[in-house]
């Protein structure tokens, strides 16, 4: 009986050491997770909104994947991201005065939607994907189906979201996942998008409002998301403390992920939060396919050049090249690019050089050559992924030199533009940066050697041309 009574002992001190192991390596688990760096190169990727609006589907969207992971992969382009109002079964299906198509809902006064069959989500009012859009999300499964074959082709999977409550979820006043607390405790009514107006901000200081963002990004680990794009952060006002609520989630859900805000232009003078807080924000309001727009965010990258390091870039926005705008939305009719070619070639060059995170937003189940050659050149994208110290080094007469430092070899990437009308000769002075040695110059847009330098560079660049170079001491 004494035996019995000491082997039954020992079986309980095993079970319970089992047990703390299994614990301890769970916590371990969960700490290297959060400890993981992400972005520590500028993020490579392709986002839905500039080709389809709200409107992507599981079958697009898969077709996309396939493409990329096809083509664009070896390259860098690994992150594959689903923009806003995946939750809708058929967003934009009616015209607002804002625009055709815009995926406003119309409500009752004080919240209540007056289709609530449009808005899915769980019972902690957490949005999940439309059975409609998304069928592999049925039976509770969200988006892991679709994050797992992103992962099965070597990829990354990234979703949209929206600062904030779901307002129909705070009118149905649905509790917080692991508190006594519900959305309508945390929920400002008064606190909206100005451009989209399905949520309600959140109190930071509310009791519950951390344990909210925590259900959401648990939620999205649970799915496999790797990328989360945060939309509403910083329109004015800045939303400093609900963008803290996400990083704080994100260290806590125990999955990396890259937290990238929208829309801006962000604020200069929030910079240091910013690092702290998210992996890549915009510097821009929405960009297009105008020049103004491209010339405006030379201004916007050499102001923000200097916060560019590992882990925290500044996002010069998606990248508007190929066909766009798919069914006359989400702005203009659909069209290819208005951007001319040397005007895409010197965008591509300046978010590469500038080393702003390059997402693309073409239809890619319909990408031409001249597309492809553009987001195919691993020359151009070493400068992007390898580059350091990236800065606009000189301006005059409507022209832009930037540097950078090669960080793995000690080249010199050089960029010299031209945003005159006009075609120009533009002449980078070498001793603007003490670089007094004989070059071997490497044109990177057309891949080949052309010769040796000392003391300048010159090319003869079309009206909003460009061009861009590896310089090699000799």
């Amino acid at each position: 009986m004494k035996k019995l009574k000491y082997l039954g002992i020992g079986f309980i001190l095993l079970a319970f050491n089992a047990c703390v192991d299994s614990a301890s390596q769970n916590v371990k688990s969960k700490i290297s997770a959060s400890e993981i760096k992400v972005a520590q190169t500028p993020p490579m990727g392709w986002n839905s909104f500039d080709a389809y609006d709200c409107r992507i589907n599981e079958e697009e969207f898969r077709g996309v994947v396939d493409y990329m992971a096809d083509n664009l992969l070896e390259y860098g382009w690994e992150y594959a991201v689903i923009d806003y109002i995946w939750w809708h079964p058929e967003p934009g299906n009616w015209d607002t005065p804002r625009r055709k198509g815009h995926p406003n809902l119309r409500y009752k006064s004080p919240g209540e939607p007056l289709h609530p069959e449009y808005t899915t989500h769980d019972e902690y009012g957490r949005l999940i994907p439309s059975v409609e859009r998304f069928p592999s999300s049925a039976n509770g499964q969200g988006f892991k189906p679709i994050a797992d074959y992103v992962h099965s082709k070597g990829m990354k999977f990234g979703i949209h979201i929206m600062r904030g409550v779901h307002r129909y979820c705070a009118f149905q006043d649905l509790p917080i996942k692991g508190t006594d607390y519900t959305l309508k405790d945390i929920a400002e009514p008064w606190d909206t998008c100005g451009w989209c107006n399905h949520m309600w901000g959140v109190d930071p200081t509310k009791p519950g409002a951390q344990e909210y963002y925590n259900s959401l990004f648990e939620l999205y680990a649970d799915w496999g998301v790797d990328f989360i794009k945060a939309d509403d952060t910083m329109f004015p006002p800045y939303h400093e403390g609900e963008i803290a609520m996400m990083r704080k989630a994100i260290e806590n859900c125990g999955r990396p992920m890259v937290l990238s805000l929208s829309c801006g232009e962000a604020p200069l003078g929030q910079a240091d939060h910013l690092k702290a807080n998210a992996n890549m924000w915009r510097i821009s309001a929405d960009y297009w396919d105008k020049w103004e727009s491209l010339a405006h965010n030379f201004d916007l990258l050499n102001v923000w050049a200097p916060h560019a390091e590992p882990g925290t870039w500044p996002d010069a926005d998606m990248i508007p090249i190929g066909k766009i705008s798919l069914d006359d939305r989400p702005h203009g009719p659909e069209r290819m690019t208005k951007f001319t070619k040397d005007e895409q070639i010197t965008m591509m060059s300046l978010w590469s050089i500038a080393q702003s995170p390059l997402m693309l937003g073409n239809d890619m189940l319909d990408v031409d050559e001249f597309t492809l050659s553009l987001i195919t050149n691993p020359e151009v994208l070493t400068v992007n992924q390898n580059g350091s110290n990236a800065r606009q080094i000189f301006a005059r007469n409507g022209q832009r030199f930037w540097i950078s430092t090669d960080k793995e070899t000690g080249d010199k990437f050089i960029a010299l533009f031209n945003l005159n009308d006009t075609e120009k000769e533009v002449v980078f002075d070498l001793e603007w940066d003490y670089l007094r040695d004989t070059y071997n110059v490497r044109d990177l847009w057309a891949r080949k050697n052309i010769g040796t330098v000392k003391g300048e560079v010159k090319a003869n660049l079309p009206a909003h041309g460009a061009a861009l170079y590896r310089l090699s001491k000799k």
